[in-house]
């Protein structure tokens, strides 16, 4: 089995053309796409699955059955579902689609309702069990990933295309895929699309190096001299930044060091089907830096819409945000004018077509999508961030003909732009090269060390660490523990 691209030429929007790929990908092989955002890596993967408008140059392949996992492909059953939500404008009942239905869903599925041996291991491997009876719209964004995954390995593909499959993946469920993808290299050619270098799979038999909409080389894992060179090549130091400052006419000094910002007190979050957070207590001083660690499915992601207003449950528990008591009469955004968020959830909703600098000047008002006649202050210093980020040439750029990495780190400086007293990063690296991971991680550590805006930050890669986050707060999905460690109460 092989697929052969010759000469191919394809469009995949007004402003991106993958250029002259000649590749050809035999049995037996596993290749890895590498490059900076933006290079086209994951169009090209994306090509190899049919997609992208065909110019110039021949496809061929005689794989029977190519499956594709990528952030595009969550994008995608995500707006599916929502446009089922929206049914309610035709006077039709939405009836959320469960788990179980989308992973059955199909004539290529061969579950036998889910009870065939092979996808019995796969929920179980993935800890999937108890997740097939909810809704999908309940999914975090780490479920609906291990979702695509386990629907993609049931399909019992000949070609299994992986873009950042261990994004959004609790450390613990990174392992056990690796091992699954190490066994099944045997029978599955595998092609990669990976940002993090110590990702890449051990049985990775070539790596192909992705420039400018071209496939600019290509090599084999044997010739460890020219895997050294192009790890070097993909991992030089970024050049010093100097921080942008604050719009004094959008950031007011309501809070002094060492004012408690964020008080949880005894809060739960109960759907259902159980409990995810019981009994928990918090609280946040300007300041104050906190790293949010928890297993997929641990309650990460509710916790943080109790603070920043966006889960329903946050009326009925007594939580003080930003000396508001919740439920008190205030408005939402009353509690965003202080906040600066990211999240992959945000992420895969800000489907606004406006400009890289609308985006980023978005954030001064918490809108998605500009609809304010932004100061030349503000468009000033939007630029500036633009230039820390090295995306200064593309701010008049569509956002949706961005790269995926390009988009990840315009929402992280619209997070950033108005200087809020709370900064709220949920894995923010993730789709970022290795470049701008550290650029990113320099940046929320210059914050954090210089300012007086308070850090939280969910991450579950260990070597993404940053200076001055001394606190921790652990959830335990499983047990509903949860452990708060002060390391500087006094700020």
């Amino acid at each position: 089995m092989s697929i052969s691209l010759l000469n191919v030429s394809a469009e995949f929007s007004s402003t991106f053309r993958l250029l002259e790929i000649n590749w050809s990908i035999e049995k037996g092989q596993h290749w890895v796409l590498v490059g900076h955002n933006g290079a086209g890596k994951s169009a090209l993967a994306a090509l190899l699955a049919g997609y992208g408008e065909l110019h110039d140059g021949t496809l061929t392949s005689d794989f029977k059955r190519i499956e594709l996992v990528s952030y595009e492909s969550q994008q995608a059953l995500i707006e599916q579902e929502r446009e089922k939500d929206s049914a309610d404008i035709l006077d039709v009942i939405a009836i959320p689609t469960k788990v179980h239905e989308l992973l059955c869903a199909g004539d290529d599925s061969e579950c036998n309702g889910l009870q065939s041996p092979l996808c019995l291991r796969l929920i179980e491997l993935f800890n999937f069990s108890a997740l097939l009876s909810r809704d999908f719209v309940a999914l975090s964004t780490g479920e609906t990933r291990k979702l695509l995954l386990i629907k993609a390995l049931m399909a019992k593909p000949d070609l299994l295309i992986l873009d950042e499959p261990f994004d959004g993946l609790d450390a613990d469920m990174q392992l056990r895929l690796r091992q699954l993808l190490d066994e099944l290299a045997v029978d599955i050619i595998m092609v990669f699309v990976l940002n993090r270098w110590s990702e890449i799979p051990q049985f990775v038999s070539h790596y192909g190096l992705v420039s400018q909409g071209k496939l600019q080389s290509t090599i084999t894992a044997k010739d460890t001299s020219a895997v050294g060179d192009l790890s070097r090549l993909l991992t030089l130091q970024q050049s010093s930044f100097v921080l942008p400052e604050a719009d004094s006419s959008v950031t007011r000094n309501y809070f002094m060091p060492g004012d408690t910002i964020i008080s949880l007190n005894k809060v739960a979050i109960n759907y259902p089907q159980g409990a995810i957070i019981e009994d928990l207590s918090w609280q946040i001083k300007l300041g104050q830096h906190w790293q949010l660690s928890g297993p997929n499915g641990s309650g990460k992601t509710c916790l943080l819409q109790l603070i920043s207003g966006d889960h329903p449950q946050c009326y009925v528990n007594d939580i003080l945000v930003f000396g508001f008591k919740r439920g008190s009469g205030e408005s939402i955004w009353d509690i965003k004018k202080h906040i600066g968020f990211l999240s992959n959830a945000f992420h895969l909703s800000y489907r606004v077509n406006c400009s890289l600098l609308h985006v980023v000047l978005s954030g001064f008002y918490d809108s998605i999508g500009l609809y304010q006649q932004p100061t030349k202050k503000q468009i000033q210093l939007a630029q500036q961030w633009l230039d820390v980020i090295g995306l200064a040439d593309h701010e008049a750029t569509p956002f949706q003909q961005l790269s995926f990495g390009d988009q990840r780190l315009a929402l992280i400086i619209r997070a950033m732009v108005k200087h809020p007293p709370l900064l709220i990063l949920d894995e923010p690296c993730n789709g970022l090269d290795e470049i701008n991971r550290q650029r990113i991680l320099s940046v929320i550590e210059t914050i954090a060390k210089t300012t007086s805006t308070s850090v939280i930050y969910v991450n579950h890669h260990s070597d993404d660490v940053i200076g001055g986050i001394t606190n921790h707060i652990l959830l335990d999905g499983d047990s509903l523990d949860c452990e708060v460690r002060y390391a500087d109460s006094d700020v």
